[in-house]
Parts: C-alpha cells; structure tokens; sequence
C-alpha cells in the first residue's frame, strides 16, 4: 500500500507566524495555515488541521460505508458524508475533543435498519476512524426519503 506525504513550511511564532501546507504525494494545492484562523470562528481563506482531518476522515467513511452496503447486499447510489472536527482544550491544552459523521444515502436493497448497521460497521472500520481511536466519534445516518 502507498504512503501519501504532506510538507508544512512555518515562519514565526505561533500567534504571530504563519505557514503553508502542500499536498505533496497529489500535488494539487498548497493551503495557508494560521493558528489564530485555525481556533477562530471564520477560517478567513485558511485551512487548518482538523479540516485536513475532516476531510480525511469523510473520504474514507464514505469510501468503507460503500463497501459495507456492498456486503449486506445494497447498491449505493449516492452518498452524503460531512465530517465535523472540534477543537476544543483537554488537560489544559487544544486538543480535538469530538468528531461528528453525518451521512445521508440513496441505497438499494437496503432498508434503515440495515443502512444503520453498515453505517455503524463504516465508523469502525474505516481507517481514519482507527487511527483516531483516541478521539470520541459520533455518527447522524439516514436514509433519504
């Protein structure tokens, strides 16, 4: 399996600095990154570390929501997966204090019960989710009507 890399350049202090991420292994952007912006209410046009990881994050739930309806027998048509990351402070520190999974799904063969338990047998498995095992992950599934 690949590694995928990401490269930040940091100038400055950590109220008054600034940096840029680079998606290195895609190539396809360098971001801004401030950590005044990053506990702000309004990013201001710059990303921070818990958007990277709600992004992360809701690419592969999505990705092994896919293939768990796959194995109960369920086509999905289409999938709507949000990943919310919290900041918030932990033992006198930031630290991210929640995630939240909403996904919303147009599925075949499947009724809510079972999209339910996919959706569940997704937030377990899926890689990201492992990987955050430290972090309290919540999960909001439903079918569209």
């Amino acid at each position: 399996m690949p590694t995928r890399s990401a490269r930040t350049a940091w100038n400055g202090t950590l109220q008054e600095g600034s940096g840029q991420v680079e998606l290195s292994s895609s190539k396809i952007g360098t971001y801004e990154v401030s950590f005044p912006k990053r506990t702000a209410d309004e990013a201001g046009g710059t990303t921070s570390p818990e958007e990277l990881i709600a992004a992360a994050h809701s690419s592969c739930f999505a990705m092994a929501l896919s293939s768990e309806i796959g194995k109960a027998g369920g086509t999905p048509q289409s999938l709507e997966v949000s990943a919310d990351v919290t900041l918030g402070q932990k033992d006198g520190g930031p630290a991210i204090t929640g995630i939240k999974l909403t996904v919303r799904g147009e599925v075949d063969g499947l009724d809510a019960a079972g999209f339910e338990k996919a959706a569940q047998a997704a937030k377990v498995g899926c890689p990201v989710s492992k990987a955050l095992t430290g972090t309290e992950i919540t999960l909001d599934a439903s079918l569209d009507a």
